[in-house]
């Protein structure tokens, strides 16, 4: 069971639920594997539309990793997503939403 107060998305993966959520050290691996210059250009990537299956895929392993899973972008390659590929870009962004949304 996935908590959204804490970040946390449901992703699916070959029929098993995993909870993914941004972490500051996921966030770091992100900004590193994306090569971008801050936080801030990941999101607007995606906000303006401007995002790769890449992109879509480093934030899922980074999500998932900060939730606790032990696998690599290779591993993600091999396996089937619930949901297919939309079912992946709505979890990434849903991420990084949940990632930046400001607690009250």
């Amino acid at each position: 069971m996935t908590n959204p107060l804490r970040g946390e998305v449901e992703v699916v993966l070959d029929g098993t639920p995993y909870v993914a959520r941004l972490t500051l050290g996921a966030l770091a691996e992100l900004e590193h594997d994306l090569g971008a210059d801050s936080l801030m250009a990941i999101a607007a990537r995606f906000e303006a539309g401007r995002f790769s299956s890449r992109d879509v895929l480093a934030v899922l392993v980074a999500g998932l990793r900060g939730g606790g899973w032990r696998g690599t972008a290779a591993d993600l390659l091999t396996v089937e997503i619930g949901g297919g590929p939309v079912a992946a870009g709505r979890a990434a962004a849903e991420l990084l939403a949940r990632a930046f949304r400001i607690a009250a």
